[in-house]
């Protein structure tokens, strides 16, 4: 998927483009419903299509957690466990790293560990573990795991993060389970830093 996205209009910093995904184009910029729990609440997917929405954002850490990865690959993946027939995006969010219960989890070079929401189980996540359940799910567009500070964390909180996800998602470049017919991604610095 070399030509996976294509920049079809500038103005300045901003781009319009294309993106094209194993289940169908998305225009960017784009509007993407939340389905955190494999479901845009309110909406039924038919409802979805109807108001054109090209891609929907799945969390992988809900999904992970209830009812697990290995029973939606199981059921044929998100997109037949969703009755979805367009892209998916998933992606851990914040929901492991900036919950209330912080005193709970403990971020390290390797990844993070954590209580789970649903029972309380001690639960160890990586970029590769992250990556193995998102390839599970069967997703178009895979997100590198990465580290959510609080918004209003210091500065240098911020910069920390930052470096920490660029190491995390280097560690993925060559991960098998992101190469299999999934797009790639590219590193862009970000600009001041």
């Amino acid at each position: 998927m070399s030509d996976a996205f294509v920049v079809q209009a500038r103005c300045g910093e901003a781009r319009a483009g294309l993106l094209q995904t194993k289940h169908g184009p998305v225009e960017t910029p784009v509007f993407m419903p939340v389905g955190t729990q494999a479901t845009v609440k309110s909406l039924a997917q038919g409802d979805l299509e109807t108001l054109g929405a090209q891609i929907v954002l799945a969390n992988t850490y809900h999904l992970a957690m209830r009812p697990g990865a290995g029973l939606v690959r199981d059921l044929g993946g998100l997109h037949a466990f969703m009755a979805w027939p367009r892209a998916i995006l998933n992606r851990f969010g914040a929901a492991i790293r900036c919950s209330a219960r912080r005193k709970r989890r403990k971020i390290d070079e390797d990844g993070v560990t954590f209580h789970s929401h649903v029972d309380g189980s001690l639960q160890r996540l990586t970029p590769e573990s992250a990556m193995a359940i998102q390839a599970d799910l069967g997703r178009d567009i895979a997100m590198a795991f990465d580290e959510c500070p609080a918004s209003d964390a210091p500065r240098d909180d911020l910069c920390r993060a930052m470096e920490r996800t660029t190491r995390w998602a280097r560690r993925l470049r060559g991960h098998p389970r992101l190469r299999r017919g999934n797009l790639r991604f590219r590193f862009h610095r970000a600009r001041g830093h």
